[in-house]
């Protein structure tokens, strides 16, 4: 990929020593979650840029084929039947350029966080998992692990070691808890080490699971 897909990109400090990459849901755009900035408690961590890309549009099977924002088309409401391979990794692709561009400007693989909800979850577990080197940590919000009988083989060893923030709503209607718990269960055999959360809400984030949040961010960047 020669380009970086537009995106909106936050500083909490002039010099940042971290980069968080976070990747939004189906329909939405990098803007849905630049808010989650100003709500997270940062106290005391150092300097860190977000980074909020924008999918590409293209036209989605499950919502009439109309053209949206999204990482890679869903052909149904039985998310991982029928899988858009080609799309999700193409959008890994634009993942990787974003991690390649932060290590460019002096940012260690180990000072970066991928961040996603809902399908930009489903892309950071797709990207950080099959990344070459340990990440700072992953934050899995309301997702589920796509392409999940290659994900075995194509993991590598390094990824073992970046830990892992997964949370989900117990009344989610658009990926049922149940998905998630799967992907969850599939990540621990693999070796993962999961930070679980769960809470009673729809398909969306919650005060207490922000507050989980910055949490994690102080362990993993602290």
């Amino acid at each position: 990929m020669s380009e970086l897909l537009e995106h909106v990109t936050v500083d909490t400090s002039d010099n940042p020593e971290v980069s968080v990459i976070w990747l939004h849901g189906l329909g939405a755009d990098g803007n849905d979650f630049v808010p989650i900035v100003r709500e997270l408690d940062l106290a005391g961590l150092p300097g860190i840029r977000f980074i909020f890309p924008h999918a590409r549009t293209m036209p989605v099977t499950v919502n009439g084929g109309y053209v949206m924002r999204a990482w890679y088309d869903i052909t149904g409401a039985e998310l991982t039947r029928r899988e858009d391979e080609n799309g999700l990794r193409a959008s890994q692709q634009e993942v990787e350029a974003f991690i390649a561009r932060e290590k460019a400007r002096g940012i260690p693989a180990s000072r970066i966080v991928l961040a996603g909800f809902s399908q930009g979850c489903a892309m950071t577990i797709q990207a950080g998992l099959r990344h070459p080197e340990a990440l700072a940590g992953m934050i899995c919000l309301s997702g589920y692990v796509p392409l999940s009988s290659k994900l075995a083989v194509e993991r590598t060893q390094e990824s073992l070691a970046t830990p892992i923030f997964m949370a989900h709503g117990r009344h989610d209607n658009v990926v049922p808890i149940n998905r998630a718990e799967m992907s969850r269960d599939l990540l621990v055999s693999l070796g993962y080490q999961i930070e679980w959360h769960e809470y009673a809400m729809q398909h969306s984030v919650c005060l207490e699971e922000v507050q989980a949040m910055s949490a994690f961010f102080k362990k993993v960047l602290g």
